[in-house]
């Protein structure tokens, strides 16, 4: 039996070693990309890279911190009473994965807000909207989600060791009283909300882009650049549902519960599922990049198919939008 607790402790050991690293050189690259892509950027488009930028940290940052603590619980043979014994672990970890799980929902859905304003109000967009108020709604997500996260110890409800004894979350099993029913309900419901926002939203935008390109409205020389970012966007969104969801609604299921079962096998599943989102988010901003598409495009083109008049159409249409938003950039500067 030990022989066997052995080798269940070094495979996880092992897999969260991997986890880790992986989300780390993920997220460390997509950071790169992006503060290079903020420097040399239209102004136009800052606002929504500096979003961009600061999920992308707050993502690397949860991986590094939740992923480093579970490894040391793993490699502590999840002995809690050893090398917790005042709690002090248990009550971080727990708030750790509240904290930066709300805020990676929180800043998807304000970039998908800030997004639908800069297509359905580019007036009001570059003339009301400045970095200050980025900052601002920067500071009041992480906020926040940092409130949500410190109530179970400010309320003396303390995260609890799970079933599995591998990571801690609200207390889930009986005896409860009716805050340790609203801690994790109000968890998923802003989890879930955010969601609700992001989906939202980001169907309006791509709808108003959509119709704009099928009518062919000239006027919308920001097309290009504003296609590259819903296509992001509803890249993170898809993730996030994915990731997100299955734990969202099973946290509310187990809450609303008439009887207080032990908390079943699954709900260390969802959050394994979850803790991909991390992982999964910076590949949006490293594939989903146009120069990586039109690379891609064309790789597959030329090995499929011969080299045609609608190739060739294809790169000048791509090259002139490109000239366009360079001189749109060029002017909204000398303007200001």
């Amino acid at each position: 039996m030990s022989v066997n607790g052995s080798s269940e402790t070094e495979l996880s050991v092992t897999t969260s070693a991997i986890s880790m690293t992986l989300g780390v050189l993920s997220n460390t690259l997509a950071l790169f990309i992006l503060v290079k892509s903020y420097r040399r950027t239209r102004l136009k488009s800052k606002f929504f890279l500096l979003l961009a930028n600061c999920l992308v940290i707050t993502d690397l940052l949860g991986h590094l911190i939740n992923g480093s603590l579970v490894f040391f619980v793993y490699s502590s043979n999840k002995k809690w009473k050893t090398f917790d014994p005042y709690h002090i672990l248990c009550s971080l970890l727990g708030a750790c994965m509240v904290f930066f799980g709300l805020s990676s929902l929180f800043l998807g859905s304000a970039m998908a807000v800030e997004r639908c304003i800069g297509v359905t109000r580019p007036l009001f967009h570059s003339t009301a909207v400045a970095s200050r108020h980025i900052k601002r709604l920067l500071g009041v997500t992480w906020l926040l989600s940092a409130l949500v996260a410190v109530l179970p110890e400010l309320l003396q409800r303390p995260y609890r060791v799970q079933h599995s004894r591998s990571w801690c979350f609200f207390h889930m099993e009986e005896p409860r009283d009716w805050l340790d029913v609203l801690l994790p309900l109000l968890f998923s419901m802003l989890g879930l909300l955010a969601l609700l926002l992001s989906i939202v939203f980001n169907t309006l935008t791509s709808c108003i882009l959509l119709h704009s390109r099928l009518h062919r409205k000239h006027h919308c020389r920001g097309t290009p650049y504003h296609s590259e970012m819903i296509c992001q966007l509803l890249a993170i969104m898809l993730v996030s549902c994915v990731c997100w969801g299955p734990l969202l609604i099973h946290v509310i299921i187990l809450s609303v519960q008439a009887k207080g079962e032990p908390a079943p096998a699954s709900l260390l599943l969802v959050v394994r599922v979850a803790t991909w989102n991390q992982i999964l988010d910076p590949w949006v901003y490293i594939l989903l990049r146009k120069a990586v598409l039109r690379k891609l495009f064309l790789s597959l083109y030329s090995c499929w198919g011969p080299r045609s008049h609608n190739l060739h159409r294809w790169k000048c249409r791509m090259r002139r939008g490109s000239i366009q938003s360079s001189h749109s950039d060029v002017r909204g500067r000398l303007a200001q």
